[in-house]
Formats: structure tokens, C-alpha cells, sequence
């Protein structure tokens, strides 16, 4: 499945501090990978998932490959916004498109793409997503692409 919509991406709101610095008070740049992981994970909880119940239901959400292109730092105390947008839903699969923005002033200071592969978290081989998780995802802007 592929996103057709225009709706507006969930956005996951955090605080820069200084432990995600390096000693020029610039966020460290592994570091947007850390709130790219919470958006996601705060967009799974909004939709009524919570990753502890995942994981009892013998599902995680491994990352398979990112894509980041860091456009402008990030400062200490720069309160971010961060966004989780799935593009791409396959049967054991999703691909987020995300952002993280300066909420000051709206600049754009990173943005990528997450491959995401769901596992047994038993033994780590792929398996489905459950129809209950493909419909959350499908009810936020996704339609059939052919799989």
C-alpha cells in the first residue's frame, strides 16, 4: 500500500537536551534517530498499540535500513517537532517517511526514510502484520498499491 493523502503526518513534540549535544551544544547526529524512533513509537501508541503488548502478542518492529539527509542543526533547548508518516505498507513491512523541524520556526533539520520489518519476537523471523495494526495504518491515508 502506498499513502494518498494529503492528511497531515502524526508530530511527536521533544525537548533537546544536553545529553543528545556533542560539546558545541549541537545535537548529536545519531541522535535524530532516537526521536525519529519515539515519534514512531508515540504514533503506535496513538493508534492504541503499546510496543510492551506487542511484544507479549510475539511481535517487535525491527529496523531494517534508514535514509537521513541532515539539512540544520538542532541546538540545546531547541524544542523539536518530529513526525511519523507511513508511505509504504507491505505484508510484513512499513516504510516511514519522517521529519524533525525546529517548532520555533519550522525549519526542517532532518528528514528520511525508515524501513521497518515486523518479527516474531520468539525468534526474529518475519511475520505478517496483524490485520488489526494493518488497519490502523491503513485508516491514516493508505491505499492498496499492488502489493
Amino acid at each position: 500500500m502506498r499513502a494518498q493523502s494529503e492528511a497531515k503526518p502524526f508530530t511527536h513534540r521533544c525537548r533537546v537536551y544536553y545529553e543528545d549535544t556533542d560539546a558545541g551544544g549541537i545535537v548529536y547526529y545519531v541522535n535524530y534517530l532516537k526521536f525519529m524512533e519515539r515519534a514512531r513509537t508515540e504514533r503506535l501508541r496513538e493508534l492504541g498499540f503499546a510496543q510492551s503488548q506487542l511484544v507479549d502478542d510475539d511481535l517487535l518492529f525491527v529496523v531494517h535500513s534508514v535514509e537521513a539527509r541532515y539539512l540544520s542543526p538542532a541546538r540545546l533547548d531547541d524544542e523539536l517537532q518530529v513526525s511519523a508518516e507511513v508511505v509504504e505498507l507491505k505484508r510484513a513491512s512499513l516504510r516511514f517517511h519522517q521529519q524533525v523541524r525546529r517548532a520555533s520556526d519550522d525549519a526542517l533539520l532532518c528528514e528520511g526514510h525508515v524501513w521497518v520489518a515486523c518479527v516474531r519476537a520468539e525468534n526474529l523471523k518475519p511475520r505478517a502484520i496483524p490485520e488489526a495494526l494493518r488497519g490502523a495504518f491503513g485508516g491514516s491515508g493508505l491505499s492498496p498499491a499492488g502489493e
